[in-house]
């Protein structure tokens, strides 16, 4: 059992493709979706293995030649190393130590003489938000009660978060949305004598609440974006009108390849791909245990905060937010995503 959760918000910055191997449906290469609702999400394992390979750059060759892992060139004048090793004294200024923390942290990469698995797991990430085209406003946040109250749930496990789901906000009939008395998606005439919002071709009955306002207060410490901005997009939808949008609004992409010699495309070169679009949020939680070694005599990281430290601190680098680049296609340019982590793990 982890001893201590830890929420962390994903931000997309650019259409995010985390796929689940080919389809027999309409689209080839689908994103990863729940089984039982059908919502987009990112595996635990994927987002593991992106949170890897980004403390592993870091390393940029610095291990010292006495250092059994995959980076055995030594380049130890690299600033951003430095930084990181003077951020955390236990790895004190050595490269293999900071590599041993990595394998204590995420676990070893192969057969290496580690005798225990990684200190540190992620839970899969779950929509929050979803945006999509409106009318009024150029795009909306959306969400659901269904998202809302799974969100209630999965804080409930990171005890520096407080969030309690409102009442009035787990229940909304289709056709029908929730909007805050800021939101700049509503249409400025009343039609029928009802506020209309209009999402993609649908038009929705809107009403205003205050407490839409204050339904995110307990979090807005967490600055992964403007909260006052998503005030202003926030629309709360029924679970059913929610889930059409999330399976029917993704963006899907048709890729080919030219084959040199006749200028067309090559035979079996044409497939379609799903991408979670850009402005999407998503969140996750880094779940952190004591450090798995029967011998923990001169280890560089220990204990449960020692290895959510080594996770905040080298991932955001003193800074509130870090990037970096997740699921199929990095190469040209998806997946860039905006990370922030939320809680007190000093």
């Amino acid at each position: 059992m982890f001893k201590k959760a830890v929420p962390f918000f994903i931000h997309t910055i650019s259409p995010l493709h985390a796929g689940s191997g080919s389809d027999l449906g309409i689209v080839d290469l689908p994103i990863q979706r729940e089984r039982h609702t059908s919502f987009p999400r990112i595996e635990g394992a994927s987002l593991k293995g992106a949170m890897r390979e980004k403390f592993s750059e870091l390393l940029k060759g610095t291990c010292n030649k006495d250092c059994e892992c995959a980076y055995q060139e030594k380049y130890q004048d690299d600033e951003s190393y430095k930084r990181l090793i003077a951020k955390f004294t236990k790895l004190k200024d050595n490269s293999k130590e900071y590599c041993r923390a990595i394998q204590l942290t995420f676990g070893p990469e192969s057969d290496n003489g580690e005798d225990g698995a990684g200190a540190l797991g992620f839970a899969d990430a779950r929509i929050l938000f979803f945006p999509v085209k409106s009318v009024k406003g150029v795009f909306a946040w959306i969400t659901c009660p269904k998202v809302l109250k799974q969100f209630e749930t999965d804080m409930k496990l990171c005890e520096d978060i407080n969030f309690t789901l409102d009442d009035e906000f787990k229940t909304i009939s289709d056709g029908n949305c929730i909007i805050s008395n800021c939101s700049e998606i509503k249409l400025d005439n009343k039609v029928d004598g009802k506020d209309k919002i209009i999402l993609e071709e649908y038009a929705f009955d809107a009403v205003e609440k205050d407490k839409v306002n204050n339904i995110f207060n307990n979090v807005e410490n967490i600055p992964y974006f403007d909260w006052d901005q998503l005030k202003k997009k926030l629309v709360i939808l029924s679970d059913d009108d929610f889930k059409d949008f999330v399976n029917l609004s993704t963006e899907v992409a048709t890729r080919i390849r030219i084959d040199p010699e006749t200028g067309t495309v090559a035979r079996g070169a044409l497939f379609t791909e799903e991408y979670l679009p850009a402005e999407t949020v998503l969140y996750s939680m880094a779940l952190a245990h004591d450090v798995f070694r029967k011998d923990k005599s001169n280890l560089p990281i220990d204990g449960y905060q020692d290895v959510l430290k080594f996770f905040e601190k080298g991932l955001l680098n003193d800074k509130k937010e870090a990037y970096m680049q997740i699921g199929g296609n990095t190469t040209i340019g998806k997946g860039i995503i905006r990370i922030t982590i939320g809680g007190n793990n000093e």
